[in-house]
C-alpha cells in the first residue's frame, strides 16, 4: 500500500522538525536573589543568567568591564521571615 504525496511530505516535514529543533533553556533565576546579571556570550541569544546579587550596586561592580547588564529578578521570593506564626487553637 503506497502513502499519498501529501502524507509522505507532512511525515518527513514533522521528522525533520522534531530533528533540528533546539533544546530548551531550563530556569537561571534563582528566586533567593532579587538582582541578576545577564552575561553575553557572543551570539543573538546566547546569555545566561548569575542571580547572586542582593542589590543593583553589588551587581553594576560585577558586570563594570563584561559584556553584562544587571536585571531585577522576576522570580525573587522576597525576603524570608524569621518569626514564623503561632498557631491559635480553638478551644471547644
Amino acid at each position: 500500500m503506497k502513502l499519498p504525496h501529501a502524507v509522505a511530505t507532512a511525515i518527513a516535514l514533522t521528522a525533520a522538525t522534531i530533528t533540528l529543533a533546539a533544546p530548551a533553556r531550563a530556569q537561571t533565576y534563582d528566586p533567593a536573589y532579587p538582582v541578576c546579571l545577564q552575561i553575553y556570550q557572543g551570539g543573538i541569544a546566547d546569555y545566561y543568567f548569575e542571580c547572586a546579587y542582593r542589590t543593583m550596586a553589588q551587581c553594576q561592580m560585577s558586570a563594570s568591564g563584561r559584556p553584562a547588564q544587571c536585571v531585577v529578578n522576576p522570580y525573587y521570593g522576597g525576603p524570608k521571615s524569621r518569626r514564623q506564626r503561632q498557631r491559635s487553637y480553638d478551644r471547644y
